[in-house]
């Protein structure tokens, strides 16, 4: 029906739902890092931000 949004919510090849919250350290995406890998130093240190960046779909 609307074509532009194909797979912004699921994944065309697998029909996952694409995930809404992204984990940011040291300029890199951690997001699929396994839920238990230590952080990189700078963060446990403090020196750099750890960001978690959610997004919101919706109509």
């Amino acid at each position: 029906r609307y074509p532009m949004l194909r797979g912004t919510i699921r994944d065309q090849v697998t029909q996952q739902r694409r995930p809404f919250i992204r984990f940011f350290a040291c300029g890199q995406d951690l997001s699929h890092e396994p839920a238990d890998a230590p952080l990189p130093n700078a963060i446990t240190t403090g020196e750099e931000p750890f960001l978690i960046v959610g997004a919101m779909a919706g109509g």
